[in-house]
Formats: C-alpha cells, sequence, structure tokens
C-alpha cells in the first residue's frame, strides 16, 4: 500500500521458523465453519493427544479441559507481553497458537516511552492491535474458539466452558499482579498493591518515561537515595518520572511497602534485576542493524542476538553501544507494517 511506483532492489532473507505446534485457533474455526465437525473431532483429538498430555483421552470432558488449559496459558502469555512491553501487532485468531507461543507476530514491538496506545503496526489505522488491547482481544480470540469447539459439546458442556472463559479476566489479573510485584522487587501480597502499581504506570504515561529502564532504574537505586530523592542523571529513565508531581507521593508508597515486607534492600534489587529486563530489541536497533547487513556488514545481527540471549545482566558491549540509554530522536520516524 506504500508502493509509489519506483521500485528498489532490497536484500531479502528465507526464514526458517521452528514452533512445536502450528496449530492456531483458526485451524479449528476453518473446520467449524465450513461444516467440517468429523475433520474437526479427529484434529482436537490429535492436539490434546500430542500437546496436552495431562489431559485424559478418555474424559468426557476432554473438551473443556482442552479449553481451559489454551485459556488458562493465553492469559499468562499475554500477562507475559504488558509485563515487558511488547506488542504483538496483528493479534487475530489466525496467530493465535493453541500452545500459547508466539507465533506470526510480524509488525511486533516493544514499548519505549511508556504509551498504552501504542501501536507497532502502521497499517492498523484503528489500533485494534494496540499495546492496551492486548488483554481485550485474547478474551475475544478465546470467545472465537469457544465457538469452533462448541459442536464437539453438549449443552452442559458449553455452559462449562462458559464459566471458564468468565475466569479469564481473573486469571490475566493474577498473572499480571504477580509478575508487576516482581518487578518492583515485592514478594508479599498486599491489597493495595494494584493501585501502587496503577499509579506508577498513569505517572509513566503523563511524563512520557521509558517502560523497560523506568523498572530497571528503581531495581537500581538504593532505598536510601530513593528516600532522598538523590536521584541522578544516570538513572535517565526515573530522573524524568520524579517530575510527575504525584511521584513524591508514590514513592512514600513504595517505601512503606517495601519496609512491611521486612526484606533487606539487597534481596528486593536482586529480584528486580532478574525480573526486568534491561535490554529489548528496539525498532532503532534494529534500524542500525539493517543499515549495515544492507552494506554486507552483519556485525550489529549477530551482537544484537547475543545481547538478547541474556537481556537481564549488564553487557559492555550493549552499554557501549548505549543500547540502556535513551533511544535516540529519529527512532521515532520509524515505521513498521506487515510487510517489513
Amino acid at each position: 500500500m506504500f508502493y509509489d511506483g519506483h521500485p528498489q532492489i532490497e536484500r531479502a532473507a528465507v526464514v526458517l521458523r521452528l514452533a512445536k505446534s502450528w496449530f492456531r485457533i483458526g485451524s479449528l474455526e476453518i473446520l467449524e465453519k465450513s461444516g467440517e465437525i468429523e475433520l474437526l473431532k479427529q484434529l482436537v483429538d490429535f492436539i490434546i493427544k500430542h500437546h496436552f498430555p495431562s489431559i485424559n483421552e478418555g474424559d468426557v470432558d476432554k473438551y473443556v479441559d482442552f479449553y481451559w488449559n489454551v485459556v488458562n496459558q493465553t492469559a499468562s502469555l499475554i500477562a507475559l507481553w504488558q509485563s515487558v512491553g511488547f506488542a504483538h501487532g496483528v493479534c487475530n485468531t489466525d496467530n493465535f497458537s493453541l500452545l500459547s507461543i508466539i507465533i506470526d507476530y510480524g509488525p511486533f514491538g516493544f514499548l519505549d516511552e511508556y504509551n498504552p496506545g501504542f501501536v507497532p503496526n502502521t497499517s492498523d489505522d484503528e489500533g485494534r492491535y494496540s499495546y492496551e488491547n492486548q488483554p481485550d482481544i485474547g478474551k475475544f480470540n478465546l470467545k472465537k474458539l469457544q465457538t469452533a469447539i462448541s459442536p464437539l459439546l453438549t449443552e452442559k458442556q458449553k455452559q462449562s466452558t462458559d464459566d471458564v472463559l468468565k475466569q479469564y479476566s481473573v486469571i490475566y489479573k493474577t498473572k499480571f499482579m504477580d509478575i508487576f510485584r516482581r518487578k518492583l522487587g515485592l514478594i508479599t501480597e498486599e491489597s493495595d498493591d494494584e493501585n501502587l502499581v496503577a499509579i506508577l504506570l498513569k505517572m509513566m504515561e503523563e511524563t512520557g518515561s521509558d517502560f523497560t529502564m523506568t523498572f530497571c532504574n528503581i531495581g537500581e537505586i538504593s532505598l536510601n537515595n530513593l528516600s532522598k530523592n538523590n536521584i541522578s542523571k544516570n538513572l535517565w529513565a526515573l530522573f524524568t518520572l520524579k517530575k510527575h508531581k504525584w511521584f513524591k507521593d508514590w514513592k512514600n508508597m513504595y517505601l512503606d511497602r517495601i519496609k512491611r515486607q521486612n526484606t533487606s534492600d539487597r534481596q528486593r534489587q536482586i529480584l528486580m534485576k532478574q525480573t526486568n529486563p534491561r535490554y529489548i530489541l528496539r525498532n532503532w536497533m534494529a534500524q542500525l542493524a539493517i543499515t549495515k547487513a544492507e552494506k554486507n556488514d552483519f556485525s550489529e545481527v549477530r551482537k544484537i542476538l547475543r545481547i538478547l540471549t541474556d537481556p537481564f545482566s549488564i553487557q559492555k558491549e550493549a552499554e557501549d553501544s548505549h543500547y540502556a540509554l535513551k533511544p535516540p530522536s529519529w527512532s521515532k520516524q520509524l515505521k513498521v507494517s506487515c510487510s517489513s
């Protein structure tokens, strides 16, 4: 759609993608829609046998159990996406694995500044697959899966799958909070934790704080320095966040919350560094690698691959390449589409 009538020769590659299975929600949808119910049954039985060993193949409720597994795992997967600021880009049912593994993510992207409405796919004009919409899209797709397997269910079992789908939001919220507690170094649960996270994210949104590095910076600063508001410019994301009018109140809430769980600052920092990646595949990094590769220099591609195999550890070559610094201003102009 962006072709302007001037062809340009570009380097291409053949990519081999490996996965445990390529069966998606759409693999079952198409059989239900075309009325191929016997083939649908054979396929679901095959998937259960080969990929869901915990399900008893002789159980009359095996299809309900199958649905429960997919709902649970999908909610967990999307909570993980949200926790690292990952936006899939095209979350239709043909791109949603029945094993809840990430496949067919073409125009994906990671958040730089925290923007809930972030859309990685420039051709997604309506923002259907924005970062903030992913949890609801997951539920929408699971509803489609429920419809696809409905010919295999009794009326009672259909009601059971209704009850399962209602649990999706509960499972997602539980998984989301479990991860975000760890992202903040919390090892216990309190009723007000959701508010602590929500206020932080709202401050990040309003200040344009970097999603990845804000959590890293909170994990890097000592509680003593945080309490004194002694935040150096080296902690650039947190330095941006502290400009918010709510920051002082949030900081005090956070310090009190850490104090109540009775753990050392060192324990807090270790947990946060194990949970929060320092390096993500930012668009500007990918673009640098592409530009060099077009000149037969694949060094940047290899470097990014090395670094992202261990994104939680500080690595000298990543620091030397400024991978943990504020993205360059030109990166805001980069656009990604399905043909990227």
